[in-house]
């Protein structure tokens, strides 16, 4: 496999991470049971981004060095796209987190634990993918043809089915679960299990909680799938995929707690992301025939996700002028 880390490029890569993990984890929201504001969300979200791009300019700065100046551009491009893509895909992530927690009734005091869960879940399967799939694709070349047909059909789905939601009390993971284990109706506090007497013998019984993990680990496996081959259309080397992968990751606590009150203003967004997906399958497709530079597909996906937000904000303006208010008691 191609890559330009060298083993300290790994090595520390794997420091920073810790570091961020750490930082996200017992730093953002505190270490107990928080709401976390918006307004501390949107400042940590900004120094996560922050630092993703400061881990874009090092890694320039050293290639340009290195290697020179236009294999460091290529390079940092490569990571810049592959973060943007990753961070974007990652949206529609939160999104389901947000139905799972409102179905579930969980209050926001109490997500904090799932979303650690969560966001390490997702950084071990991710890694995980990559590099089969990094492996599999210097075997096999023509699987990239596959995973192009595999984000084209996706895309096609994700914008046919954009305004159909999930009827979670039919989801056979969830019937699974209450019919195997026993299963609280009612939430205990951030615990995943409980022990209740019956019929004099101390049971195990499962929390809704617990439900809400299991589903989320799920829904973040599914996202992986979805998402990795994208930025394989971008670059094949596991360093820059793994690296803005991972950086996209860190900040999604932050960013699900950003999102979290303003969901409904972003209507349009899972639009937005359907057609980045098509538009990656078909470079994926293409790849063989005709490259299409690492800028353009940085500006096309970064074009499509602000139109699409941009529109979205003036739907919900729209909509919002056209409600009618609410007459004040009596008048």
């Amino acid at each position: 496999m191609e890559t330009v880390g060298t083993w300290w490029m790994w090595a520390g890569f794997a420091g920073i991470v810790l570091v961020m993990l750490a930082i996200d984890l017992f730093v953002v929201g505190g270490g107990k049971q928080h709401r976390v504001s918006m307004r501390e969300a949107a400042a940590w979200s900004g120094i996560w981004v922050g630092v993703s791009f400061a881990f874009a300019g090092v890694l320039w700065w050293y290639l340009d060095g290195a290697a020179g100046r236009t294999f460091a551009n290529e390079t940092a491009l490569k990571f810049v796209t592959g973060y943007l893509i990753e961070k974007s895909l990652a949206v529609d992530n939160v999104f389901v987190w947000l139905m799972l927690f409102s179905f579930f009734a969980v209050p926001f005091e109490l997500q904090k634990r799932v979303l650690i869960y969560g966001v390490l879940g997702a950084i071990v399967m991710r890694t995980i993918m990559i590099f089969a799939g990094v492996w599999l694709i210097a075997k096999f070349h023509w699987l990239l043809y596959v995973f192009g047909a595999f984000l084209l059909i996706t895309g096609i789905k994700m914008w046919w089915f954009a305004e159909e939601k999930p009827d979670l009390a039919k989801n056979p993971v969830v019937k699974w679960i209450r019919g195997h284990m026993n299963v609280t109706n009612e939430l205990q506090g951030e615990r995943f299990f409980v022990m209740k007497e019956q019929g004099g013998n101390l049971v195990r019984y499962a929390t809704p909680l617990f439900l809400v993990l299991v589903l989320v680990e799920i829904t973040d496996l599914i996202f992986a799938v979805d998402s990795i081959p994208a930025i394989f259309a971008i670059t094949t080397d596991p360093f820059i995929v793994l690296t803005s992968n991972v950086f996209a990751i860190l900040g999604l606590r932050a960013m699900y707690f950003l999102l979290a009150d303003m969901a409904d203003r972003f209507s349009l967004l899972k639009y937005g992301l359907a057609v980045v997906l098509m538009f990656v399958g078909v470079k994926m497709m293409l790849i063989d025939v005709f490259k299409i530079p690492v800028l353009i597909s940085l500006g096309a996906v970064a074009t499509i996700i602000a139109t699409s937000i941009i529109l979205s904000l003036r739907k919900d303006a729209r909509e919002r002028l056209a409600t009618p208010a609410t007459d004040a008691p009596g008048t």
